[in-house]
């Protein structure tokens, strides 16, 4: 029940087996487990101790699985960062985890994110120290995997995996013979509704427990071969996709960009298996104009989630992308898998419910009202209780404490229904969260970011709805008297802070914003002022 003991199992199981194929690089297990002991001796030879956090800020390419493998396997926590963040996004993330190295791929996408980050951390205020991101005082090593021009003060990809030979390989297996399954593994931040950046804490044995949950309702075989598109970053991609793959013995297949035209050929070419998305990758497929001109027989799993699903897309997937089995699942970060669609389940309702609990956890709806049990049918607050809710809240007690109660509940936020057959339909969000293609959108952080700029007194954000992403963020703002605020300056103000998915579509000035008596803004006001136009 540990990363490191995981992958033992994966050699001895299926050693001469393809683990990863990413481009040219085809990796087998056991060539898998070779570069992630290298990693593991070079993380050591930087100074590199179990419980440092190593933070990853790249795509979805086999380097990212080696340094997160690497890390986890001599006991360091993995930090993984969004690839869509902004240096000021970025910073903030590697100041509150205080990690200690930080591995990017600069250059993707065309976008200077050493750059970027280092100037987010050097703006006034900031403690000016030395190190390869001055002001950001505990990351002692940049390691970069080369995407374009290799910035001055980064250690380049190979010369980091030359460090191993400063070690034995004795001394990366005796660190990971010393991995626990309680020691915590990862520590996937959320903005959550304050804004502030919250690390969700989960142990080796979580991580690992989930990933055989996710292996066994796919029906997840060595012979599988599965793209994995959600981004390593997020839990989706990371433990649905790299770890599940891994604890079955199947190919992982990175894809690092969305590209209709070559995803298609991907699934031709590789004869892809399974491919979990969010419902915006299936759609877009299921549009693309050449879409019937590629074999897709090979496909036989998919799990669409994280956003709104289209009351007819699960049956458009079978029927039109070949599809064996379509399923809905419903999880958080906090806890990653609380229900998912049965085996063999009619599309039609796999489109109306996420499906039972699954193996570990306990369900509870209450009324939002008084706090009694909800029967079925009625709406509820979801409570999460089991083996797989978080271990909490990075050295932030309060915020633990504020949605985990004395019984153990993780109260989520979110409202749905059970029906007669003990499924689980979301119906609401106690939250403002919304989802933008699949990513959580946290409103206070946008709010925060549009309040910072000198045109504007305030700022509420809603979502409105979108064909293609499922939802987009709308801004209704006051300018501050005489300021001559201007929507286009706003949003590139966010554009330049924040991850494009969370930036405002659209910026509607208004002279007030509506209230109640008690003075809080009025958000479902908004969204139905936004969602008409």
């Amino acid at each position: 029940m540990t990363i490191p003991g995981m992958l033992r199992e994966a050699v001895r199981d299926h050693g001469a087996r393809l683990a990863v194929v990413d481009g040219d690089v085809r990796l087998r297990y056991r060539d898998l487990a070779g570069l992630v002991e290298r990693a593991a001796r070079a993380y050591l030879a930087l100074g590199t101790r179990p419980g440092d956090r190593v933070a990853i800020w790249m795509p979805n390419r086999y380097e990212f699985i080696v340094a997160m493998l690497g890390a986890q396997s001599m006991g360091a926590v993995v930090v993984p960062m969004n690839t869509r963040y902004r240096g000021h996004e970025a910073a903030q993330i590697l100041a509150r985890s205080r990690s200690s190295v930080l591995v990017t791929s600069n250059g993707f996408l065309g976008l200077d994110l050493v750059g970027m980050l280092r100037a987010a951390a050097a703006e006034p205020g900031g403690q000016q120290t030395a190190g390869p991101v001055p002001g950001l005082p505990h990351l002692s090593a940049l390691v970069n995997v080369p995407a374009g021009p290799e910035p001055a003060g980064t250690l380049p990809w190979e010369a980091f995996l030359a460090r191993a030979e400063e070690l034995p390989a004795a001394a990366a297996r005796a660190a990971a013979d010393r991995v626990s399954p309680d020691d915590v593994c990862d520590i996937l931040f959320t903005s959550g509704t304050t804004g502030r950046p919250k690390g969700v804490m989960s142990a080796h044995r979580q991580t690992v427990d989930v990933a055989r949950i996710w292996a066994r309702g796919a029906g997840l075989t060595p012979e599988d071969r599965y793209a994995v598109v959600n981004p390593f970053f997020h839990g989706f991609g990371y433990k649905a996709g790299v770890i599940t793959s891994f604890t079955a013995g199947a190919a992982v297949h990175p894809v690092p960009v969305f590209d209709a035209d070559r995803l298609l050929e991907l699934i031709e070419r590789e004869r892809i298996t399974v491919m979990p998305g969010t419902p915006t990758l299936f759609v877009s497929l299921l549009d693309h104009p050449r879409l019937k001109e590629h074999d897709l027989s090979s496909l036989r799993f998919a799990t669409a989630g994280a956003a709104t699903v289209p009351e007819t897309l699960f049956s458009r997937m079978r029927e039109e992308l070949g599809f064996d089995q379509v399923a809905q699942a419903y999880g958080l970060t906090e806890c990653m898998m609380v229900s998912r669609s049965r085996p063999d389940e009619d599309p039609r309702h796999v489109a109306e419910t996420t499906g039972p609990a699954v193996d570990g956890v306990e369900l509870r709806l209450v009324s939002v009202i008084d706090g009694a049990d909800a029967p079925p049918g009625e709406d509820g607050e979801i409570l999460v209780r089991g083996r797989n809710v978080m271990l909490g809240y990075f050295e932030d007690e309060e915020a633990t404490r504020a949605v985990i109660d004395p019984a153990g509940w993780l109260h989520t936020g979110d409202v749905g229904r059970l029906d007669e057959h003990g499924c689980l339909k979301i119906t609401d969000r106690l939250k403002d969260m919304f989802t933008v293609g699949g990513f959580n959108v946290y409103p206070a952080e946008v709010e925060n970011v549009l309040a910072a700029h000198p045109d504007v007194s305030e700022a509420a954000v809603v979502a409105r709805p979108d064909p293609r992403m499922g939802s987009v963020a709308t801004a209704y703002v006051v300018a501050r008297p005489g300021a001559m605020a201007d929507a286009d300056a706003l949003i590139a103000h966010c554009r330049a802070r924040l991850a494009g998915f969370k930036t405002p579509r659209e910026v509607v000035f208004v002279e007030v914003l509506p209230r109640n008596a008690s003075g809080k803004i009025l958000k479902t006001e908004l969204r139905v002022r936004a969602s008409h136009g």
